[in-house]
């Protein structure tokens, strides 16, 4: 009998589905033993059902596993189950995973604005996940739901939170340079995104507005209360195929030099309830000191795919400082960070060390 906790992946053959799949690899708390699909795949193995899209080939112990309905009544033996549903479909089927008794992880956006759940990320708000007693004793259920952000968010956030904490973080405008894999398979034509840049992003820059201002809140014990912060955000798609870029400038309320905020960066250390978490990176954050860093080809996959790239900081001649941002999108902004946050989950909840 293996000790791991079993998990599910719920919308296993589409790409977040197969990022999950794949980083769940070996996993040392975790074992996928149950995924679930869409109805035209409900009943194949996976192997005869999913069109594999990573580098990294699909692992066998997940070959045979029969794909499952996407509702509760169809997981019997997971504890945790490890979202990468639609939003709309998430709706519907998360919460009767969580009266199930079932974690579930999400990279959904459905609930992120309730405000009993929180938008984790355990660099920033590791103590957020705490709500979830709050939200257990609302709800009437045994499980949870606990989302992560936005891949873009998440692609400036853990930055920016550091800065927030050693200096406070008034006013931000960010620009994205958003990668395409973002848009999920078969994601945008080849004759829309080759030799241009499409500067909308449907519901994204409110998403981006709304969730860091959440993440950057305080957890009084009872609620989350948003950060006064104001965000004005521009989000762009771009021909990368993975990896965010974040071009931001930032208002402080201490007066602060370059040196400064380079050396809260470089001096960033986990939460002690995070330190020793298998996907926790050795470092959180990498300053680039090169005048052209970070860059996606170069830096997406530091730390795994979990490390936060700053460089360029500056002065701004409207507001305080200017930097560039960039993590992993699917990685780190999606399957990574959900799996983080189940780890963080099960130290907390299930006894995991």
């Amino acid at each position: 009998m293996s000790n791991k906790i079993p998990v599910a992946v719920l919308a296993a053959t589409g790409s977040v589905g197969q990022r999950f799949i794949s980083l769940l690899e070996n996993h040392p708390w975790f074992e996928v033993v149950e995924i679930t699909a869409s109805d035209r795949s409900v009943g194949k193995k996976y192997v005869e059902a999913c069109h594999w899209l990573l580098a990294d080939p699909m692992p066998e112990a997940v070959k045979e596993l029969e794909l499952l309905p996407t509702n509760a009544e169809a997981l019997s033996k997971a504890k945790i189950a490890f979202s990468a549903l639609p939003a709309d479909i998430a709706e519907e089927v998360e919460p009767g995973i969580a009266h199930k008794g079932i974690y579930v992880c999400s990279n959904a956006s459905a609930y992120r604005h309730d405000p009993l759940v929180p938008i984790l990320v355990p660099e920033a708000n590791a103590d957020h996940i705490d709500i979830l007693d709050a939200q257990q004793k609302k709800y009437k259920w045994s499980g949870g739901i606990l989302t992560n952000p936005n891949c873009t968010t998440v692609s400036f956030v853990v930055p920016l939170s550091v800065l927030d904490k050693a200096f406070g973080v008034t006013k931000a405008v960010v620009f994205s340079m958003q990668a395409i894999s973002g848009a999920g398979y078969p994601g945008v034509a080849s004759m829309d995104i080759i030799d241009n840049v499409i500067p909308y992003i449907g519901g994204e820059e409110e998403k981006v507005e709304y969730e860091a201002s959440k993440i950057m809140g305080s957890y009084d014990g009872s609620q989350i209360i948003q950060h006064p912060i104001v965000i004005s955000a521009h989000t762009n798609r771009v021909a990368v195929v993975d990896g965010h870029t974040i071009c931001l400038s930032i208002a402080l309320k201490q007066k602060a030099s370059r040196e400064d905020l380079i050396a809260a960066l470089e001096n960033f250390e986990y939460p002690d309830s995070c330190k020793g978490l298998p996907s926790c990176p050795e470092k959180g954050i990498i300053y680039h000191y090169e005048s052209n860093r970070p860059q996606p080809r170069l830096d997406r996959n530091l730390g795994k795919g979990m490390t936060t790239s700053v460089g360029r900081i500056r002065e701004d001649k409207i507001f305080d400082f200017r930097m560039v941002s960039m993590s992993h999108n699917t990685v780190r902004g999606a399957a990574g960070g959900s799996i983080l946050n189940a780890e963080l989950l099960a130290r907390k909840k299930l006894g995991m060390k």
